[in-house]
């Protein structure tokens, strides 16, 4: 029986709801409200909710069979114009008609990253245990800010967080909490970053009375020319500016150099700047690089710098049976960030924030007496709000939790594995085949490569000396078989840059991918490129 009345039983003003649907009387208004409840989560339609998201399982499993290839080569015109065309004022007559629409909307023209062709992006295939979470999330509809609406669910997110903690031997007094994703996570730990060493600077007499925007003026942060973006972003958003963070070139293996890092940070220190915090990444998001935790969380302890790892790439490492060691120097940090939606295999999205010192949490906590009071926190109720930088956040720590109680952390750990050696086999394939060029061999689970052929009988400009395509017209051809390829949608693969230079890149992230899966995509690409280069001449492609 409903805790409140239903609507029909309740006492409607008319005049409360006049203005609500124009256009429609009095009655009409009150059946559209009683329709409407027919729609609600609650125990009087669970029978109906059961039914419809299993319409909605449905039918994503009858696409999962039915798909061939990671994408259709679908436009961004066509989709605009197709979604366009739906009038979001007309409702459809029911679930079985919206999921119908939504085949020709989305279903249809989705990106499928379970696809053995698809090798991109850091996007995994999830596994059915975190799937089960997120339907169970969903509906439940925890909010994670504050205990009274959340209970048990802030209790599994901490227990998470302390068995993370754990795996990176971070120590008894470690605490964290999970995040949005890779990004928030960076930007959260510079902002606590930020803010101890604002707490520090004002401690000096000569820094009294002065406010904030004053005490960061000569606040820097080093980081590898590797490093991701969020980084710089980060600093933008906290008020440093882009120019705060001071790029630390990486040696030949893509990994941040000590040495340059220890010039870097003495020579801002006798200018009269203050050294914020060194930002190590385990796991960059081209080439996989572990940077020498150990050697730059030294170099950051002698200024009195925080030491942030960015582990959301390598993060997964901490469940691996073969190659965990690499993630032994995130012990030393002060902060790390880890994505369970890359290397976990979890949905998007699922990411956390560990810090060494459960103290330095203070640096985000707000009280507000209507949400989370500082009563509380003195009465020891666990809010988890006074730990985040959001207010409104999802229980997505249950789809871990679930995958963990299901599967367990070596079974995680096996997948990635998988994942690492199939990008060492694929490496070893590209190394040896005389049309590609490996930037660099594999470290973790990307391969980083170009296609520059020999091309006989080929003008200067478009050969080098040794009958390779020129750079130039390499430039102009990578980017136009990846290209192609997406259009095609028969695989996706990713581009970047380095030293100025297109790049084509795999991320090997589906461990039922295999090596003659990848070599397909191998010669696509190189089916493409011969194609181009014969389409525009060998003279041509560098005009």
């Amino acid at each position: 029986m409903p805790l409140l009345p239903r609507v029909d039983e309740m006492y409607v003003d008319e005049n409360q709801v006049s203005h609500a649907l124009p256009g429609q009387d009095f009655g009409s208004r009150v059946e559209l409200a009683l329709a409407a409840t027919n729609h609600l989560f609650n125990t009087r339609n669970s029978t109906r909710y059961v039914a419809q998201v299993l319409q909605g399982v449905n039918a994503v499993a009858t696409k999962l069979d039915r798909t061939s290839q990671p994408f259709t080569g679908v436009g961004p015109a066509e989709m605009k114009e197709r979604i366009g065309a739906v009038d979001l004022d007309r409702p459809l007559p029911d679930t079985a008609a919206a999921l119908e629409e939504l085949e020709s909307v989305y279903l249809r023209d989705a990106i499928y990253f379970h696809d053995a062709k698809y090798a991109a992006h850091l996007n995994c295939p999830v596994v059915i245990p975190a799937l089960v979470g997120e339907a169970i999330l969903s509906a439940v509809n925890s909010s994670m800010d504050t205990w009274d609406q959340s209970a048990g669910a802030t209790m599994i997110e901490r227990r998470l967080i302390d068995w993370t903690a754990e795996r990176r031997q971070l120590g008894a007094a470690a605490d964290g909490v999970f995040t949005s994703g890779g990004s928030q996570s960076n930007l959260q730990a510079l902002l606590i970053a930020r803010n101890h060493a604002v707490a520090g600077l004002r401690q000096e007499p000569a820094n009294a009375g002065l406010r904030l925007p004053a005490l960061v003026e000569k606040l820097r942060v080093f980081t590898s020319a590797d490093s991701h973006f969020s980084i710089r972003k980060s600093a933008s958003m906290l008020g440093l500016g882009f120019d705060a963070v001071i790029s630390v070139p990486c040696a030949a293996d893509h990994k941040m150099d000590p040495a340059a890092l220890a010039e870097a940070m003495a020579e801002a220190h006798d200018a009269g700047l203050v050294p914020m915090a060194v930002v190590a990444t385990a796991g960059t998001t081209d080439f996989g690089a572990v940077d020498p935790l150990a050697e730059l969380a030294a170099l950051a302890r002698a200024y009195g710098a925080w030491f942030h790892v960015d582990a959301a790439y390598g993060g997964g490492l901490m469940v691996s049976g073969r190659y965990r060691h690499l993630l032994d120097g995130t012990r030393l940090a002060d902060s790390v960030t880890v994505d369970f939606h890359k290397t976990f295999f979890q949905p998007v999205s699922s990411s956390a924030l560990l810090v060494r010192d459960g103290a330095m949490l203070q640096h985000v906590t707000y009280y507000a007496d209507y949400l989370n009071p500082e009563s509380a926190a003195l009465a020891a109720i666990p809010n988890q709000v006074d730990k985040s930088i959001q207010t409104t956040r999802r229980f997505d720590a249950l789809k871990l939790w679930l995958t963990l109680r299901i599967m367990g952390a070596d079974a995680i750990g096996a997948l990635f594995d998988e994942a690492i050696d199939l990008a060492t086999r694929v490496g070893s394939v590209l190394a040896a085949d005389d049309d590609f060029e490996l930037a660099a061999a594999p470290q973790l689970s990307t391969l980083v490569f170009r296609y520059r052929p020999r091309v006989a009988g080929a003008s200067p400009s478009a050969a080098d000396s040794d009958g390779r395509l020129s750079e130039d017209a390499s430039d102009i051809v990578n980017p136009a078989i990846r290209a192609a390829i997406f259009a095609s949608g028969q695989a996706v693969v990713a581009g970047t840059k380095v030293a100025g230079r297109h790049y084509l890149k795999f991320t090997l992230l589906n461990a039922e991918a295999t090596l003659e899966d990848i070599s397909e995509i191998i010669e696509l690409l190189r089916r493409t490129g011969a194609q181009l280069l014969a389409n525009a001449g060998a003279t041509g492609v560098s005009a």
